[in-house]
């Protein structure tokens, strides 16, 4: 069964998430501040980390940078915060996944079992057979690895999903909904069309384009997004 680590500081929260995690099967250790967080990820790694940020120690944020340097278990955020910028930066320090309070005990399993599958080789980016080499662009999924120019790329984890799974998709439309069910794992979500967004603004950056003049990656308002090579698609109207 996996363990789960629960950050929370809330002892009347913790105390009825990790019953409920436990009745559906998973091992759970529950902890109340940053620094017991980082002890148990250093000594006893978990399969996954549930992390809230409002902790008494230091800020949620930090705590995730931190983990994130020296574990890569996938990593849920429980948070309060819905800004666009705070989610932002959540999903740029390396979070795999958020949810906004109050949340139910059933919504954080399905997000936890989501994110476990994806980890254990479900259809998505990382079934990508071989590297794949898009005009200057070149993306290895096995490796986990993406340059362009030769310059290699410095992505979270779910923007290399993202450009994994368009990259295996060159030259077509992949819907928003394939992305959320693909990428993402939420089949059944809806009003989450600004966490593709902002993954593709990022991804955007970082391969040195905007979305008034793009070159790899070609967005559809309302359908979807496609990646082409900038040296043979035609210019987007």
């Amino acid at each position: 069964m996996p363990l789960i680590l629960l950050v929370e500081d809330d002892v009347a929260v913790s105390g009825a998430l990790s019953r409920a995690l436990t009745d559906a099967g998973h091992v759970v250790r529950p902890v109340g501040n940053a620094g017991s967080a980082l002890r148990v990820i250093a000594t006893n790694p978990p399969d996954l980390v549930i992390l809230d940020l409002g902790l008494p120690d230091m800020d949620g944020l930090d705590v995730l940078r931190m983990l994130r340097g020296i574990s890569n278990a996938p990593v849920i955020v429980a948070t309060a915060r819905r800004s666009e910028r705070d989610i932002i930066r959540l999903l740029d320090a390396g979070a795999d996944d958020y949810v906004t309070k109050p949340f139910s005990s059933a919504q954080m399993s399905a997000r936890i079992n989501a994110v476990l599958r994806r980890g254990q080789g479900t259809p998505g980016p990382a079934a990508v057979p071989a590297g794949v080499t898009i005009g200057a662009l070149h993306v290895n999924p096995q490796q986990r690895f993406a340059s362009i120019g030769g310059q290699p790329l410095q992505l979270t984890k779910k923007e290399f999903d993202l450009l994994a799974y368009l990259a295996q998709r060159s030259g077509r439309v992949v819907s928003r909904r394939e992305l959320l069910t693909e990428v993402w794992q939420r089949p059944d979500s809806s009003g989450e069309d600004q966490t593709i967004d902002v993954h593709v603004s990022w991804l955007r950056r970082k391969l040195g384009e905007s979305a008034t003049q793009p070159r790899y990656l070609r967005t559809f308002r309302g359908v979807g997004v496609m990646l082409v090579d900038p040296d043979q698609a035609p210019a987007q109207p």
